[in-house]
């Protein structure tokens, strides 16, 4: 028997077109072992996915689109967080 399992994964692009380049990314796999531990960036070279779009096309679902910051004058140069966050989500069959 089979149960379904929620996959969490997280894109960071470098615009907020959904089109966009991925810059860095994370996925919180549900699906996988207790002691599994999340993918980061870094962990691969290259991203799972080029952009949300292909993501999307890959079956998951949006939950979160990012909200455009506010720049504001005279502070344009410092850095934070990195801006064009994604949530997205699927669900997968396990087999126990």
């Amino acid at each position: 028997m089979s149960e379904l399992r929620q996959q969490i994964l997280i894109l960071h692009l470098t615009s907020s077109d959904l089109a966009s380049r991925t810059v860095a990314w994370a996925l919180y796999d549900g699906a996988s072992a207790e002691d599994a531990l999340p993918m980061q960036s870094g962990d691969e070279k290259e991203p799972p996915y080029a952009s949300v779009l292909a993501a999307m096309r890959a079956g998951w679902n949006v939950i979160q689109l990012a909200a455009l910051p506010q720049i504001i004058p005279g502070h344009e140069h410092e850095s934070s967080y990195l801006p064009y966050e994604y949530v997205l989500e699927r669900k997968v069959a396990i087999n126990e």
